[in-house]
């Protein structure tokens, strides 16, 4: 604080004297609160202290130090957002690996709400998707045990175990009075962040899971193979799927965006202080080749896909059919804590879309809303609330939006999203909004 306050007189002098001495009691003021935040900053710190040992002299039975202190660390993480948090050195070792694209699991992307581990989406073709997880569906149980009680670290690290090996979990869904429980094997987690394939012989589908160290590579070798299957006279466009997509590594939404635009800014993240802003910028090349895109969203869209759909929106290289994403506009730096000390997941930033808009707490709405056909039985349990909806979640800049339905249809000939956008590509339906005007600027 001494330093800012230096600052402070530094920038003063280089302006009159009069300007000096005017400036001069404000900025002792402010040095004299400097000293009361700190020294009541220093009260607080003694009595943690304080409680700390009365804990280790005087409870029942002796605790754990290193328990003690890593609790006390997890809750005061958790009382900042429900995505800051505390790794240990097995947690911030399995992050790793994670963001490799290869793990061990279930195959399930969660949160922590009110106390449970809410599933935000399971990942495709894992042991989880395959027993039937689903979106929203609210573990209880974990072999018996309540999750209740526990981080949603120490609760992933229970998920998380040998291949092969069984775990039961009891879940709560919407609409059901009594819980399911599912027994699943876990199984080493090969995510393929890319799928593709063709539709008819003019259209490319690419299916993006999540944003892990391969998924651009993945993307370009998508990209190709599509355009070697439907040559160029036939190839009427592409559909890129992010629905239900968790997110993942931001470097990895700002690649995968820069592959379909040819310039322009992609993000932009702003943390506390106005000189820790970033923007992120497309490098020339289209690997779509100028060729319309379709993006398709849900509930179950955050994070870095909501980056990649905010950015092709903005700059009218996509439209986005679907409905409202999760609304998680928040970035989370992962900060070592040195060797045998894990590391920290602290929320340093928010981003914001090309235009300046922040979709924390709000999300991306689609150009087009489409809404599925979803069947009785699960009608109940198809609407993810949204990142509005979680305990202790940044404030959105203005009104807060409502989640909205995050559920697939298993057949695609079912899925009402895919439908529209495949006509729409082809001709068969018009829209006002496809295709964008690519000469708009940003709104």
């Amino acid at each position: 604080m001494m330093r800012k306050i230096s600052l402070i007189l530094l920038g003063a002098a280089s302006g009159v004297a009069l300007t000096l001495l005017a400036t001069q009691p404000r900025v002792l003021q402010l040095g004299m609160s400097a000293k009361a935040a700190a020294a009541d900053t220093y009260r607080q710190l003694n009595l943690f202290g304080d409680v700390f040992e009365r804990v280790r002299a005087d409870y029942v039975e002796k605790p754990d130090d290193s328990k003690l202190i890593e609790s006390a660390i997890n809750g005061m993480l958790a009382g900042l957002d429900p995505h800051s948090s505390y790794m240990d050195p097995k947690s911030f070792r399995d992050m790793q690996v994670q963001t490799r694209g290869e793990f061990g699991g279930l195959g399930i992307e969660v949160t922590m709400e009110d106390g449970l581990i809410k599933v935000v989406a399971p990942i495709d073709d894992t042991p989880a998707a395959k027993a039937g997880v689903m979106a929203n569906d609210i573990i209880t149980h974990l072999d018996d045990e309540a999750v209740q009680g526990l981080t949603l670290n120490q609760a992933v690290e229970k998920m998380r175990g040998p291949v092969n090996t069984k775990i039961r979990l009891k879940i709560m869904r919407k609409g059901q009075d009594k819980p399911t429980e599912v027994s699943i094997t876990r199984d080493i987690i090969r995510v393929r962040a890319v799928r593709s394939r063709t539709e008819g012989d003019d259209v490319g589908y690419i299916r993006v899971s999540q944003f892990n160290e391969q998924t651009t590579e993945n993307l370009r070798r998508a990209l190709n193979d599509l355009t070697t299957q439907i040559t160029p006279d036939k190839l009427k466009g592409f559909v890129v799927d992010l629905r239900n997509n968790p997110g993942g590594l931001l470097d990895q939404a700002i690649s995968v965006s820069d592959a379909f635009l040819e310039k322009g800014e992609i993000v932009s993240t702003r943390g506390r202080n106005a000189e820790e802003t970033q923007r992120f910028n497309a490098r020339a090349g289209d690997l779509a080749k100028n060729k319309p895109v379709i993006v398709l969203i849900n509930g179950g869209s955050a994070s870095a896909s909501e980056i990649v759909a905010g950015a092709l929106q903005d700059h009218k290289r996509a439209t986005v059919i679907g409905t409202r994403s999760f609304g998680k506009g928040s970035v989370q730096t992962i900060i070592p804590l040195g060797a045998g000390s894990g590391a920290l997941r602290l929320t340093t930033a928010r981003y914001f879309t090309p235009s300046g808009k922040s979709i924390q707490a709000k999300g991306i709405s689609p150009d087009i809303e489409v809404l599925q056909d979803v069947p009785d039985e699960l009608k109940a349990r198809t609407d993810t609330k949204g990142e509005a909806s979680l305990r202790g979640h940044l404030k959105a800049d203005g009104e807060e939006g409502t989640g909205s339905q995050s559920y697939i249809p298993p057949d695609p000939k079912n899925d009402k999203a895919l439908k529209t956008a495949l006509d729409l590509i082809r001709g068969i339906q018009t829209n006002a909004a496809f295709p964008p005007n690519p000469r708009a600027t940003p709104n």
